[in-house]
């Protein structure tokens, strides 16, 4: 049986206004009417990282490492991810929810190793420290990261990738929620950037979005009102400037409707479709096999 749609956009809300926890808890007793109640919804709601697993840190046809190292004087720390076949293939920044590089994201870069990608899972908290394990301690950092630092990184890794020696020389980038977001404000500033796929993120500044030279991916959820409403005047400043665009919003979807750590935002079915076409997408514009 669904949650009441109610609790789900309480969900939303704490995780990016964000609410402070108690907070929270104490909304979502009154919604669900007792602590056992509440205790279930949170279950549904809340990531549950073991069970979302898709590719096992080990599996035998990639190559997994922890990154930390410094490019043009910018610390990178991130996990690297490449498939184990010989060729040359394009890399992929795959960029975090404002929960930052935890185990889901993790998971995700592993899997666009295996279509075929070098993939790049970077922890953009680095300057304040890194990742913690208690993603309301992540969530509560994001507002002391400044935009500027969030694309010298992201750009540092980008060129980090494009120097591999199994490289195409074309790079992309995938992102989710804050992540999404962070896609757009590096495709205005990275010229070098071939494509971008963004889930459920806002878009930039759109005085700057002539300066897009990547093709893009925009993908949206249909409950998510909040982003799609700000979809018409970004496609009109992407088609203005003759950016080649895709924009798409699923229907009966929420936010996050990728991630599959949540069971009651996840949607199996929307899901596969929107990775394979990411998938696609960026091996269209890397050169990947």
């Amino acid at each position: 049986m669904a949650l009441d749609r109610r609790i789900v956009e309480l969900y939303d809300e704490y995780t990016h206004k964000p609410l402070d926890r108690r907070v929270f808890m104490n909304r979502l007793f009154l919604l669900a009417g007792s602590a056992g109640a509440a205790e279930a919804a949170l279950a549904l709601l809340e990531p549950n990282y073991a069970h979302a697993q898709q590719v096992a840190p080990d599996d035998a046809r990639i190559t997994a490492s922890r990154l930390e190292q410094s490019v043009d004087g910018v610390a990178l720390k991130g996990y690297l991810v490449a498939p184990k076949a010989a060729g040359r293939r394009g890399g992929v920044l795959v960029i975090h929810e404002n929960r930052g590089l935890n185990p889901h994201i993790e998971d995700i870069t592993r899997r666009m190793a295996l279509a075929g990608f070098t993939a790049l899972g970077l922890d953009f908290l680095t300057p304040l420290g890194g990742t913690p394990a208690d993603p309301d301690a992540a969530r509560a950092l994001f507002p002391q990261l400044s935009a500027e630092a969030v694309v010298q990184q992201a750009r540092a890794a980008l060129k980090l990738l494009v120097s591999r020696s199994d490289a195409t020389g074309k790079t992309g980038a995938i992102g989710f929620c804050w992540g999404g977001g962070a896609v757009n404000d590096l495709a205005v500033s990275a010229p070098e950037l071939a494509a971008g796929v963004v889930f459920y993120g806002r878009p930039p500044d759109l005085a700057k979005v002539p300066q897009i030279k990547a093709r893009m991916l925009i993908q949206q959820a249909s409950r998510d009102t909040r982003l799609v409403e700000m979809v018409p005047d970004y496609e009109k400043a992407l088609k203005a400037a003759g950016i080649r665009h895709e924009i798409i919003i699923y229907p009966d979807v929420d936010h996050a409707f990728l991630n599959d750590t949540s069971a009651e935002r996840y949607n199996a079915a929307t899901a596969k479709v929107a990775w394979d076409r990411s998938v696609a997408f960026l091996a269209a514009e890397t050169g990947a096999a």
